[in-house]
């Protein structure tokens, strides 16, 4: 597919002709215009380019003005992705610090050892600045990432994140969230420390939730502080496969108690599936009306739920998707972490994130508008609505695959992916491994 560029190369001004388009990804151009919209909520257009921007989407073979041409023969054309969850500091550590046996608390026990030890500013720049260029090359524009804040981390890692959003600003739009377990915020010091860190470098405030003991007031704290700094929250919700766990429900009844008026985004609640029906229902409706955006992450939660060593799996460890997504409640999908203790695999890519996502949590028969969750949903739910959609006056940040439907689009890793970046195409050589050595290494 790459060898099609040259049909534009040194273009200006040219067209991406004969594109499959999501429906969902189209802002502000009625689909039915562009031509027959297919089952799963797929339909054919052309993009005129100008100057690095999308100056119209129209109609296949329409406007016959003479111009380079970037066919696509029905190949995808999207938004560049977001990813709205992950762990830029831990990234790539599993090589030299791995889960000893899979479980959660191995992962919780390895990360703090390797921390203590490890996590200088080097460190972690370095172990950053790979992920960045992995991410870049497949294709994402936005990414927020949880940053251990426990002290004295957050004096080294806050100023490292400073430093690689201007470092990367054009290329990854990055956004960073303090994460610690909530019951330190009821120690003032720390509370005052973290909420000048985060202000300091405009990050979001965030925790990890559990269990929550009876007339516990620590979320309303929490976003007291918030309030008063004008921060937003993001939270670690019930990553645990305990019905007794209802964090989930706690921060949407404190939201509402607090009348909190910032974004809450809580992320994995897992528990919430093993609850029972009638008693998730009322969490849900409770989430709907307090307003929070939920981030499910499957590669990572269907890795540690449920494992016991000599034991197959009974549950996927997915929170429920459909059920909150018919709440019209924000339903996204994120990496989280990525080559450490607490899930030994990934990339940073997005397009592995749907494609599993879709499998694990069974978003398909159809598809539908699923490609929101990557994509315009994490979007919106950041802030960031000029991100993850298609638009006429948007810059040209495209994602161009070959595949043609999605069958085709979920069957594969869709290697051969173009990926624009104000109407560019970009280097997506992916970073060695070999890169990482001097961090990595077992030695």
């Amino acid at each position: 597919m790459a060898a099609k560029l040259e049909t534009i190369s040194g273009a200006t001004r040219f067209r991406i002709a004969h594109a499959t388009v999501p429906s969902c990804l189209l802002e502000g151009t009625p689909a039915l215009l562009l031509g027959e919209v297919a089952l799963n909520g797929l339909t054919a257009a052309d993009l005129i380019i100008a100057d690095g921007r999308i100056e119209r989407i129209l109609p296949p073979g329409t406007d016959g003005e003479d111009l380079p041409v970037l066919d696509l023969d029905h190949g995808m054309a999207w938004p560049t992705f977001v990813d709205m969850h992950t762990h830029l500091d831990k990234g790539h550590i599993s090589p030299r610090k791995p889960n000893p046996d899979g479980s959660f608390m191995g992962a919780l026990e390895a990360v703090g050892a390797d921390r203590a030890a490890r996590w200088t500013a080097e460190d972690v720049a370095g172990r950053m600045d790979f992920a960045l260029r992995s991410a870049y090359a497949h294709g994402t524009s936005l990414i927020r990432t949880h940053i251990d804040s426990i002290p004295p981390q957050h004096t080294i890692s806050w100023p490292v994140f400073d430093y690689m959003r201007e470092r990367w600003a054009g290329r990854i739009d990055l956004q960073a969230v303090a994460l610690f377990p909530l019951d330190f915020f009821g120690d003032d010091a720390f509370a005052d420390d973290i909420v000048a860190t985060v202000t300091r470098y405009g990050g979001v405030l965030g925790s990890f939730t559990q269990v929550l003991p009876e007339g516990d007031t620590s979320l309303d704290r929490l976003m007291q502080r918030a309030t008063e700094a004008g921060l937003d929250i993001d939270l670690h919700v019930d990553e645990t496969r305990e019905p007794q766990s209802r964090s989930l429900r706690a921060i949407a009844e404190a939201a509402l108690r607090n009348r909190f008026e910032g974004r809450i985004v809580v992320g994995h609640c897992c528990s919430l599936a093993q609850q029972p029906e009638d008693e998730a229902d009322r969490t849900m409706d409770l989430v709907a009306e307090a307003g929070l955006s939920v981030v499910s992450l499957p590669m990572c939660n269907m890795y540690l739920q449920d494992r016991q060593t000599g034991r197959t799996p009974r549950w996927r460890g997915v929170t429920l998707l459909h059920e909150m997504k018919a709440r019209g409640i924000s339903v996204s999908v994120a990496s989280d972490n990525t080559r450490d203790p607490f899930y030994a695999y990934g990339d940073l890519d997005a397009v592995e994130v749907f494609r599993e996502a879709v499998r694990i949590g069974q978003l398909d028969h159809p598809v539908g508008d699923w490609a929101n969750a990557v994509t315009r949903t994490p979007a919106d739910a950041l802030g960031r609505a000029d991100h993850g959609r298609l638009a006429e006056g948007a810059p040209a940040d495209l994602v161009l695959f070959p595949a043609r439907n999605w069958s085709e689009f979920l069957s594969r890793p869709q290697s051969g992916r173009i990926v624009l970046r104000n109407g560019e195409a970009i280097d997506r050589t992916l970073p060695d491994y070999r890169e990482l050595d001097r961090f990595v290494s077992l030695a």
